[in-house]
């Protein structure tokens, strides 16, 4: 059982969010609950939208705008998702597909998706890399890392520099 459920805030979006993320993962939107905030075109939205993906249960919240219309709460860096991927082209995928219409590429691989939230997509050689017994060669790995602006890691450039190539 999932003791951690992350919520996350939206401003009325948040079943609309529920299911981008689950069309992206596979996963399924479980619920919506409680009556939330009006969208732009004044439809009530519901308070929470619940879903799951890759396994893990997340929760999204709807709470509106403040007066002037501005978000009450925006995401930033300070939390981000990271996932792990074994596959090069499921990771790119997923970089595409998050990004979207209004997301934005960043730096060192990370994204922010059209709602605002960071995620770093990460090939699992990533890390063999970056602790292997090889120091010059993880220094070389994370040279390739911290240079990699708006596009995808790419796990077979870090096994490349990792190795001297």
């Amino acid at each position: 059982m999932q003791r951690i459920i992350p919520n996350l805030w939206f401003n009325h979006e948040a079943a609309q969010a529920a299911q981008f993320y689950a069309d992206i993962f596979g996963g399924k939107v479980l619920s919506t609950f409680g009556e939330g905030p009006t969208n732009p075109d004044g439809e009530k939205q519901p308070l929470t939208a619940e879903w799951e993906v890759l396994g893990m249960r997340f929760v999204g919240i709807n709470g509106g705008t403040d007066a002037e219309g501005n978000p009450v709460f925006v995401p930033n860096e300070a939390f981000s998702l990271e996932i792990d991927f074994d596959d090069q082209t499921e990771l790119e995928r997923v970089w595409h597909a998050l990004i979207g219409d209004a997301g934005a590429p960043s730096e060192c691989g990370w994204l922010k998706d059209h709602y605002g939230y960071a995620w770093q997509l990460v090939p699992t050689v990533l890390m063999e890399c970056l602790q292997g017994p090889d120091a010059a060669g993880a220094e070389r790995a994370w040279k390739v890392m911290m240079e990699t602006s708006k596009v995808p890691l790419d796990g077979n450039k870090l096994r490349a520099a990792y190795a001297g190539q």
